[in-house]
């Protein structure tokens, strides 16, 4: 592109140039014309003219004529003739702008005019080295000048602002349908004749994306196309990822089986650019339309390639914009309506209930013990798992009105209820029949189980929060009903979640800032009848809650991801109290403490008791640690955690042995120093046979795999003095002490031999 400078110095010289044409006579204006040489460094075309403001004769030069692609004689070489070539707009205002002209109140004529080309389209002209001549009276007679050709210039122009508005459309968010218009209608502007069609591809399929200028009717009769080798230029170019140019469509193969579509409106060649995204995948074609046979310009072929790349920002930019609508509205794992889209459309059906008094329900539906599944067979089972249960939902679910999954291993279905019928428990209830059926995981049978909230509109709630809260603790109650069940939300189930909110609003603080403190309870070697250790147990008194089971709080600080810290200060706490019973002359006695399974697996914990370890001066063979036999399980992870915990010299025991699955299997391998019963059993050791045989069983398993064994929960001396029997090792009990503060554990342990004699 020329600068500013470039162009005034070559008006400077057409200016000059045209003082000299107009000094001499017509003869000599033809053969100056004729001998005329491209001025240098100027591709636009001028021509001089000239009017007589008496007669109102006009003349024309060859050049004039030429430039606007007519002959001297196509029309009356009159002023109002030329007047009439005028675009409708200037011609307005010229005569106007004329006369001010002529009578010096302006400088200049209109920076520009339009003027029709024989063709039927208008050049944009700029007039200059104008003239006027006048009479002895100093009227103007006559009024001459030049024509400047600056069509391209302004096209150019034009072109550049309709680049940016599409650009500025783009950014703008403009659906791509209509971007595509404008892109196609600014080529086509640039080339006259050229007609262009845009198509995109959607999987293999070629799909009409804009043709401003060709007939609808091709349009869809080109919709929908598999796109192939032989598909016309386009289904060719996106089919190669190569440019197409097809000269003649009457002849090409590649037209064979389309030409009878385009022929009939005036299609005979076709150039076609492939359509790619920013990584190179094919997103569809450009194409370029002429009505008679032939190959593209260079300036064709260059706007073809230009063509194709701006399109490619939109479709790319119209391809992301419905990946992440996909993502937004549905589950990428399961296809299921997502949680955002879930949330829409509770709440259109909550205005459309509102307003013709109609019912719904909403299912909350959370998998059982889902967790273990990615613990222990990894999440890509776990996903496996949730696309089957996804599809069995879907299965029995099909009349629901939306089906989603909100996240992890939670579902939700919206259920119109149709009459009087209560379609809410039926489908809570084929739920949770279809979920339960066996599936086979990495080789393994398994059997999901799934527990359902239900919470009703209007009943329930009103609004999309009441509902999900509602439904939130629903889901809830049907847990502790037990796995595999489901429950209507009613108020007694909201004032319980709200007091479980209290408790893990206020159980956050009193961990951060110790609030809770820790009980001892005492363990009995069987045989010398002396307390061997003792087990901490946190305690929790809280001014407005009053005390809260540790059963309940454990649970909740699971829940809530305190568990780390909490276990943290207990092991603390209890290392820095064995080390004063220690200095206090009892040095044999071990502290147990529960270790929470999460917590055991975590990557730091092993660093942690070794630095608590050395901090406290805690002795690693009095510390013993207590872990539930449900995180007991054939995993080499596991394993290596334990073998790091004996290496430190710290004991183990296996807690609440019996009620889980897994031990016997693992107990193969792991190296523990303890198992302890589970109160479980020792409730019905004197009533129940078999259950006699089992603590049996298991004492004596116990002992020939090299364990001692510890039954708790003793409560009344018979008990002990079956277990004594049996050869249990250790008993713990409300029969010896009820837990106990560190300072009644000292005098229990001062008056050792008396306070237990009775006993034992």
């Amino acid at each position: 592109m020329k600068s500013i400078s470039q162009l005034e110095e070559e008006i400077s010289y057409l200016q000059n140039e045209l003082k000299f044409y107009r000094n001499v006579t017509s003869t000599e204006r033809s053969k100056y014309h004729s001998d005329i040489v491209e001025y240098p460094n100027y591709s636009m075309k001028q021509g001089y003219w000239e009017c007589d403001l008496i007669t109102k004769a006009v003349f024309l030069s060859p050049e004039w004529y030429e430039m606007l692609g007519y002959k001297e004689g196509d029309f009356p070489a009159d002023e109002q003739s030329w007047f009439n070539l005028m675009h409708p707009e200037d011609r307005a205002i010229f005569p106007k702008n004329v006369n001010e002209f002529l009578n010096e109140s302006k400088k200049y004529l209109p920076p520009d005019v339009r003027i029709k080309h024989k063709k039927g389209h208008y050049l944009f002209v700029v007039p200059i080295g104008l003239q006027i001549i006048k009479d002895i009276n100093n009227n103007p007679v006559r009024i001459s000048g030049s024509h400047l050709d600056i069509t391209s210039k302004k096209n150019g122009e034009l072109f550049e602002r309709k680049y940016n508005e599409i650009l500025r459309m783009i950014a703008q968010g403009v659906p791509a349908s209509k971007i595509y218009n404008e892109i196609a209608t600014i080529y086509e502007g640039r080339h006259e004749g050229i007609r262009c069609s845009m198509l995109e591809l959607d999987g293999n399929i070629l799909r009409h994306g804009c043709a401003p200028s060709l007939p609808k009717e091709y349009s869809e009769q080109v919709d929908g196309l598999v796109n192939g080798p032989n598909v016309g230029s386009c289904g060719a170019s996106s089919y190669t990822g190569k440019r197409v140019v097809v000269e003649n469509i009457e002849t090409d193969p590649k037209w064979e089986n389309l030409k009878q579509v385009a022929l009939p409106y005036g299609m005979r060649s076709c150039w076609s650019e492939p359509i790619k995204s920013s990584e190179g995948e094919i997103l569809g074609a450009f194409g370029m339309y002429r009505d008679y046979p032939c190959v593209p310009t260079e300036f064709e072929s260059l706007d073809l390639t230009a063509a194709a790349r701006l399109t490619s920002i939109v479709m790319e930019r119209d391809r992301n914009q419905k990946k992440i609508k996909m993502l937004a509205y549905y589950d990428e794992l399961t296809g299921l309506s997502s949680r955002a889209h879930l949330f829409i459309n509770i709440k259109k059906l909550i205005k459309v209930s509102k307003r013709y008094h109609e019912r719904f329900s909403l299912l909350y539906i959370d998998l059982d013990n889902f967790k273990n599944v990615n613990d222990t067979l990894g999440h890509d089972v776990g996903d496996y798992l949730l696309q089957k249960i996804a599809l069995r939902i879907i299965d029995i679910s099909r009349d629901a009105d939306c089906i989603s999954r909100l996240g992890g291993d939670e579902f939700c279905i919206l259920v119109k209820e149709r009459g009087d019928s209560d379609s809410a428990s039926i489908v809570a209830q084929r739920t949770i029949d279809v979920v339960s059926k066996q599936i086979e995981l990495s080789g393994r049978k398994f059997n999901p189980s799934c527990s359902v909230g239900i919470a009703r509109y209007p009943n329930d709630g009103t609004s999309l929060e009441s509902l999900l809260k509602a439904a939130d603790i629903a889901l809830y109650t049907a847990k502790d009903i037990g796995k595999g069940s489901f429950a209507f939300y009613n108020d007694e189930l909201s004032r319980v979640a709200e007091y479980h909110f209290r408790v893990e609003q206020y159980l956050r603080e009193a961990i951060e800032k110790k609030q809770l403190k820790l009980v001892y309870q005492p363990q009995i070697d069987i045989a010398s009848g002396e307390i061997s250790g003792v087990e901490a147990l946190s305690r929790w008194e809280h001014p407005e809650l009053g005390h809260v089971s540790p059963i309940e709080f454990i649970a909740v600080a699971e829940r809530i991801g305190m568990i780390k810290p909490l276990t943290e200060w207990v092991i603390h706490d209890a290392c820095v109290q064995g080390v004063k019973w220690r200095k206090a002359g009892f040095p044999d006695l071990k502290v147990c403490v529960n270790i929470s399974p999460s917590h055991l697996c975590d990557a730091d914990f092993i660093t942690f008791l070794k630095s608590e370890l050395a901090s406290t001066g805690m002795y690693s063979h009095c510390l013993e640690l207590e872990i539930t036999e449900s995180v007991v399980q054939t995993n080499h992870k596991d394993f290596s955690i334990f073998e790091s915990l004996k290496e430190l010299g710290v004991l183990l025991a296996i807690d609440d042995f019996g009620t889980g699955y897994s031990s016997f299997a693992s107990l193969k391998y792991l190296k523990v120093d303890y198992i302890k019963i589970d109160k479980y059993f020792i409730n019905d050791l004197l009533t129940d046979n078999k259950t006699k045989l089992l603590v049996g069983s298991m004492i004596e398993m116990g002992h020939n795999l090299g364990y001692k064994v510890i039954a708790e929960g003793v409560e009344i001396q018979e008990q002990f003095n079956e277990l004594k029997r049996l050869g249990s090792d250790i008993s713990q009990g409300y029969l010896f002490s009820r837990p106990v503060n560190p300072e009644q554990v000292s005098v229990l342990l001062s008056n050792n031999s008396e306070a237990l004699n009775s006993v034992t």
